[in-house]
């Protein structure tokens, strides 16, 4: 295993008011805790951080923490990195959080699934893979801690899975999460519903509309004649009888 150092010093400046200025002089307040222990305030430089950040994949690496101050409070420790805050606009490193661990005691982390290759499904056929847990939780000693764990996906066909079991992990780590838990699948290509159109130079049928017939009367009948009023009729008669 490799010893990554990083140097640290007991931290007096506590509050909103004395925080400030400690970032700007080029240091990122932390804290050390552990089981049992007693929570310790600590300062690291920026520029040790963003080193170790730079060189090393920073979740769940053994750090060696050496903190210089108080002989009673100051001491070597192993730490992995719990936490790191920053600022939601500019993306600094506000704060972080040390986890004092024990070498000889198991611990349970999280560490990455990287799919490796690319699948039959995706590459011949137009599938596509679809990563669906991105972490394995795992219980291990600190010592024995994967920095990643590697998924070969180049044989998966439409249709195609891997599940927690299939992982090939090393020996000591035990799994936390449930067996049948799919990994990684390759999922068919998405079909696309194309709109029927009318064939060319075809009109478009329009609807059919229906009309009441008329009824036309027969050439050479005679039309038929109003009914003449009652009264009309009466008055006729008065006129023929004078």
């Amino acid at each position: 295993m490799e010893d990554i150092v990083l140097e640290a010093s007991l931290r007096q400046e506590t509050g909103k008011s004395k925080i400030k200025p400690l970032r700007k002089s080029g240091f990122i307040p932390a804290i050390v805790y552990g089981e049992g222990k007693k929570t310790v305030s600590i300062k690291v430089e920026r520029r040790s951080v963003l080193r170790l950040i730079h060189e090393h994949h920073i979740e769940n690496v053994i750090i060696n923490l050496k903190i210089a101050g108080d002989e009673k409070k100051a001491k070597d420790s192993a730490v992995i990195i719990k936490e790191i805050q920053r600022d939601p606009v500019r993306d600094d490193i506000l704060h972080i959080d040390f986890h004092q661990i024990s070498l000889t005691k198991e611990i349970k982390v999280k560490v990455p699934i990287i799919a490796k290759g690319e699948p039959v499904g995706v590459k011949v056929d137009g599938g596509s893979l679809e990563h669906v847990i991105w972490e394995l939780e795992i219980e291990c000693l600190p010592t024995q801690i994967p920095p990643k764990i590697e998924v070969e996906v180049s044989q998966l066909k439409i249709g195609d899975s891997i599940l927690v079991k299939d992982l090939t992990l090393p020996p000591g780590i035990k799994v936390l999460q449930e067996p049948d838990q799919v990994v990684v699948s390759v999922a068919a290509p998405v079909k696309e519903e194309v709109a029927l159109t009318p064939e060319e130079g075809a009109a478009p049928e329009e609807p059919e509309v229906i009309k009441e017939k008329k009824e036309v009367p027969e050439e050479g009948a005679a039309k038929e004649e109003k009914p003449e009023k009652k009264e009309e009729k009466e008055a006729k008669k008065e006129e023929k009888k004078s």
